[in-house]
């Protein structure tokens, strides 16, 4: 019996609190982003929730606003004056009944650009978020960095085959600029199979050369097996080949939106990737996974897992700007057919949109909570 209330608690411990720490910032700043736009377009906001279902703690501000904290901690709404439900549908029998007061304030009677911008302010403040955080960790860390030198290719390797020595300095891959050998991973990892053009510096010669990465599973340092895309190559890095590079305040923002970027561009690369084949849809991960994977990065430190939060933070903010009804992409489609159309769709396909809508989302979860089972029983 002790075993098992050990276990629960390293479970909680480990694993439950890190994850709602991540997850709650990220949902907490996205909900921010739709609140803080509604409030200065002058729509009411009834409630603004982190997580959903029964209310555990909540309390009302003096715009009237509810604002809790629910049973479920998987996501966050904020419901605006005139809404039906979490999904910011409109109710047309409660805004029919509203006063005129009340009417200047719903969000569905709102002019066209004051709804968009109010929908995309929440994708919008998780790359904010981002870029924060990456530009605090830049400014305050700076970054190690170690030269993109290649002092091993393996034998029989994409690399070999391709062409690349020992003593090749890699500049750039697809013109991107590569600035050290971690720059190199993180491009190739998420290329596996796809042919990148690489500029290298071999003695005083510029050669540029293609490279198809390969498919390999790897273990990380928590045992994780990943699916990734290699090269072939090593480096063999001593203490002093490693430089911390420091950042003005300024340079460190520059920094922080390229890498909130960087992540865009890879993650639209990996889910291109699902849709095309090339990618496995198993590599897909769910709430069980990010807890997982939070818990394995609090164990590197506050930072890491302050890390963890923007590279959620981009992903969620992403994925929420998908052209899918229930999603902030799925109004702004909505929008946009308003905006050609000179009138908004008709509620019964908006309901009937939504209802594809929730059931896609739904449908999305339960596949990557299966996936999220398979890879901890794997």
């Amino acid at each position: 019996m002790m075993e098992m209330f050990g276990w629960i608690a390293t479970l909680v411990l480990g694993y439950g609190i890190p994850f709602l720490f991540v997850l709650t910032v990220v949902v907490f700043f996205h909900e921010l982003g739709h609140f803080l736009v509604a409030r200065w377009c002058g729509v009411g906001v009834e409630t603004f929730s982190v997580g959903f279902g029964r209310e555990l703690v909540g309390w009302t501000d003096r715009q009237g606003t509810r604002w809790r904290v629910s049973l479920i901690p998987l996501g966050g709404y904020v419901k605006f004056s005139g809404d039906s439900g979490e999904a910011s549908t409109p109710d047309r029998s409660v805004i029919e009944a509203m006063t005129e007061e009340e009417r200047a304030k719903a969000f569905h009677t709102k002019p066209l650009w004051a709804r968009a911008s109010v929908v995309a302010a929440g994708p919008l403040a998780n790359f904010l978020l981002a870029i924060v955080i990456f530009t605090t960790v830049f400014a305050i860390n700076g970054k190690q960095v170690s030269a993109p030198l290649v002092d091993k290719v393996v034998e029989n390797s994409a690399a070999e085959q391709a062409g690349l020595q020992s003593g090749d300095l890699i500049l750039s891959i697809d013109g991107k600029q590569i600035e050290s050998f971690l720059d190199l991973q993180r491009i190739v990892s998420t290329s596996a199979g796809l042919p990148l053009m690489v500029e290298i510096r071999r003695a005083d010669e510029l050669v540029l050369i293609e490279i198809t990465p390969e498919r390999q599973e790897i273990v990380d340092r928590f045992g994780n097996k990943q699916s990734i895309g290699v090269l072939g190559v090593h480096r063999s890095i001593s203490q002093d080949d490693i430089i911390v590079q420091s950042y003005t305040l300024p340079q460190a923002v520059v920094a922080g939106t390229q890498e909130t970027f960087f992540i865009v561009e890879r993650t639209i690369t990996f889910l291109s990737g699902i849709i095309t084949g090339r990618e496995s849809p198993r590599n897909l991960g769910g709430p069980v996974r990010i807890a997982q994977v939070s818990g394995q990065v609090a164990t590197l430190g506050f930072m890491a897992l302050i890390n963890l939060a923007a590279l959620l933070s981009v992903s969620i903010g992403l994925i929420n700007l998908f052209p899918i009804p229930m999603l902030d992409g799925g109004h702004l489609m909505y929008y946009a057919y308003e905006a050609v159309r000179g009138r908004p769709l008709s509620e019964r396909m908006q309901d009937i949109g939504f209802r594809v809508g929730l059931a896609l989302v739904l449908m999305l979860m339960v596949f990557a909570t299966w996936n999220d089972i398979l890879h901890i029983v794997s």
